[in-house]
């Protein structure tokens, strides 16, 4: 017997987490559990008809591109897993932690709306880890509150997930909220980490297998002759303030100095976290070539396979790729989800999140 459990995302970007879900399959006993698309909204007309092509692409119905503020709840399929990555931009630790004070702080609030009138089994929330410190740690615990009550009532475990640790080959640290209906019974576990002692390298994502000269989003970045000299005197892992530049390659930044500013990645490390938006060497640097990495490369780093294509222009698609959720981080969490669903064991460690408290037992 198939028993498909139909998924539904806000502020769904191209498709990182739905890929990890549609890509699941868990079999017991005879019968086969499996995830499937119902719908999906983001504001946003590039990830759209990216989501759509890749993942229903015989199914586009309910791919919505829609302001979350106009959207028609009522009009939306019944779901039985309901995701969201709300916007994280009030609550990053890199911005200026605004929190709910922010415009994108509230938009959480459009997912209780979705558990309080569709009530489904279960759901993922996926935010920054500056998530707990913003507001003084008010916003973490509110939204836990929130998400708690919601519907009849979740059961949450919350845990900030290094994406490294999970066969990410990128140093990209969420929080992840799986909550399951308190009518269910199901408490979520969290699935132990399987790369802490080999994580996957940058240098091991983008050469292995060789990226095809003709593949999608695989263009090439126009560098400057200044940036190309710069680049000379930056070696693997390091970034503009560590190498040993000569004065007129410095730059004449006063205030903060971000580490990420033209920083090469290490070949033997997990890069360092892709991000989407940023302005002059903020580009991700590659190891040994003077150069940005490609859209294609980054994508590898997030785990998204070569024939997924995204669509928009070259600074759209970075910022889909820097947006989305890791597919493989995602597959790990949605796996466990039907595991815990269908009654299997599986591999798991404490959260490191105390859901009763705003900040984490230990940093």
């Amino acid at each position: 017997m198939i028993k498909n459990y139909k998924y539904g995302e806000l502020f769904c970007g191209p498709g990182g987490l739905s890929l990890g879900a549609i890509k699941t399959e868990l079999q017991k006993d005879g019968d086969e559990y499996r995830i499937t698309h119902a719908w999906a909204t983001d504001y946003d007309a590039d990830s759209c008809k990216t989501y759509k092509n890749n993942i229903c692409p015989n199914d586009g119905k309910f791919v919505i591109c829609q302001d979350v503020s106009e959207l028609v709840f009522e009009s939306l399929p019944q779901i039985d897993i309901f995701a969201y990555g709300f916007p994280c931009n009030d609550f990053s630790i890199v911005g200026e932690q605004k929190g709910f004070n922010g415009g994108f702080g509230g938009l959480y609030s459009y997912g209780l709306k979705i558990l309080n009138s569709m009530k489904p089994l279960c759901f993922v929330a996926e935010n920054v880890n500056g998530l707990t410190s913003a507001n003084n740690g008010v916003a973490f615990s509110q939204i836990l509150r929130d998400l708690e009550n919601a519907g009849d009532g979740y059961n949450i475990i919350a845990n900030l997930y290094k994406a490294e640790e999970y066969g990410v080959p990128q140093s990209r640290h969420r929080i992840i909220m799986v909550g399951f209906a308190k009518t269910s019974g199901l408490w979520f576990k969290v699935p132990k980490p399987i790369t802490i002692l080999n994580p996957v390298s940058a240098k091991s994502a983008i050469e292995n297998p060789p990226i095809e000269k003709n593949a999608p989003n695989n263009e090439q970045t126009r560098q400057s002759k200044q940036v190309v000299e710069r680049l000379k005197y930056i070696k693997p892992g390091e970034n503009c303030w560590d190498a040993d530049l000569p004065e007129h390659l410095k730059l004449n930044v006063k205030a903060a100095k971000l580490s990420q500013i033209y920083k090469r990645l290490d070949p033997d490390k997990p890069s360092y976290t892709i991000t989407g938006s940023g302005g002059g060497g903020t580009h991700v640097y590659h190891y040994s070539e003077n150069r940005a990495l490609t859209n294609r490369e980054r994508a590898r780093l997030q785990t998204f396979p070569d024939d997924f294509v995204f669509h928009g222009s070259k600074e759209s698609v970075r910022r889909q790729i820097g947006m989305a959720v890791p597919p493989k981080l995602a597959q790990i969490i949605f796996e466990s989800i039907l595991k815990t669903i269908a009654g299997v064991s599986y591999n798991s460690v404490e959260p490191n999140i105390n859901n009763n408290k705003s900040l984490f037992e230990s940093w």
